[in-house]
C-alpha cells in the first residue's frame, strides 16, 4: 500500500526515488491546493522520469507513472516542481505553486497509418492499444493512445494519499483545463471527469461543518497546533498548553480546526469537548 512519509511516497519495488534538485522552493502554507494530470508523450516512464530529473530541462514534476504501474518520484510533496508552465483556470495563473503534477507514461496522440498507429517518435501502435476519441477542447475525434488499468487504478490510489497528507487539496485538473490549445494531456482516453467525481465527491461528504460553535480544551500537557489536518503538516504556532480553550470551527475525521491565539488544526483525541459535535 502506498504510504507518504515526510512528503515522499515510502521506497519499494513499485517506487523509486530520483533526485531532482533543481527544485527546491517550498510550496506557501495553505498549498498545494490542486492535482493536475498529465500524460508524458515519451517512449517509456523510466526515460520520461530521468528526463525531467534533468540539471539542464526546464521541466519537471513529482510523480512519473509508467505503464506497468511503477512510480517514480522526483521532487517531494511539499516542494513546487515545473508542470504546468503557463497556465490559468478559475481566476488564477501559474499553476506549478499551486499544484502536485503526476505524469501518466502515455504516447498522447497517434496517427493511423496502414493497420497501425503511430506516436511523434516513431513507435507503432496496434488497434487494441488506441481509442478514437474527440477532446474536450476539439471539435473533431483523433486518435489517441490509451491508458492501462493498472495506471488508472493507480492515479486513484496516488490522489486518495495525496488528499489524506495535504487535506488543502480540493481540485483536480488536466494540463488541458489549464492551458488550453497550448496542452492536450491527459487527453479523452483518461477518465478525468471520473477521477473527479469519485475522489472529490466522496471527499465533502467526509468533510461535515461543524453547525454551533463549541467549546474544547487541550487535555494534555502540550498539543501541536498545524497548518492542515495532517501529522505531516508544519506546526503553525507553539505547542499548545493544558487548559487552554479553544473555539471548534470545523472537523476532518479525527482532526479540528480550532482558533486560539491563531487558526490551525488539532487532533480531537487530546481535547475536551464542552458540547458535544455530532
Amino acid at each position: 500500500m502506498l504510504k507518504i512519509n515526510k512528503h515522499w511516497f515510502d521506497k519499494s519495488q513499485e517506487v523509486t526515488h530520483l533526485s531532482c534538485p533543481k527544485n527546491s522552493c517550498l510550496f506557501d502554507r495553505g498549498q498545494p491546493d490542486t492535482i493536475i494530470i498529465h500524460y508524458t508523450a515519451g517512449r517509456d516512464g523510466e526515460r520520461s522520469a530521468k528526463y525531467l530529473a534533468g540539471d539542464n530541462v526546464k521541466a519537471s514534476a513529482h510523480i512519473v507513472l509508467d505503464r506497468s504501474g511503477h512510480i517514480h518520484q522526483l521532487v517531494p510533496f511539499n516542494t513546487i516542481a515545473w508542470h504546468a508552465g503557463r497556465s490559468s483556470y478559475a481566476g488564477r495563473s501559474g499553476f506549478n505553486q499551486y499544484a502536485i503534477g503526476i505524469e501518466i507514461d502515455n504516447a498522447g496522440i497517434l496517427e493511423p497509418t496502414g493497420d497501425k498507429f503511430k506516436s511523434w517518435f516513431g513507435r507503432a501502435y496496434s488497434k487494441e492499444e488506441v481509442v478514437k476519441a474527440k477532446h474536450r477542447n476539439e471539435n473533431t475525434e483523433r486518435y489517441w493512445h490509451t491508458y492501462t488499468e493498472q495506471q488508472i487504478d493507480l492515479v486513484v490510489q496516488i490522489c486518495e494519499q495525496l488528499m489524506e497528507s495535504y487535506p488543502t487539496i480540493n481540485t483536480i485538473l488536466g494540463h488541458e483545463e489549464i492551458s488550453p490549445g497550448r496542452k492536450q494531456d491527459p487527453g479523452p482516453a483518461f477518465p478525468l471527469d471520473k477521477l473527479r467525481s469519485l475522489l472529490l465527491d466522496s471527499r465533502e461528504e467526509d468533510m461535515p461543518s461543524v453547525s454551533e460553535k463549541t467549546e474544547a480544551y487541550v487535555d494534555v500537557p502540550m498539543l501541536n497546533i498545524r497548518e492542515m489536518p495532517s501529522v505531516q503538516s508544519e506546526l503553525v504556532y507553539a505547542p499548545l498548553e493544558k487548559g487552554t480553550k479553544l473555539m471548534i470551527q470545523s472537523k476532518h475525521k479525527n482532526w479540528y480546526k480550532v482558533s486560539a491565539q491563531i487558526e490551525g488544526w488539532v487532533l480531537g483525541e487530546y481535547l475536551t469537548f464542552v458540547n458535544k459535535i455530532s
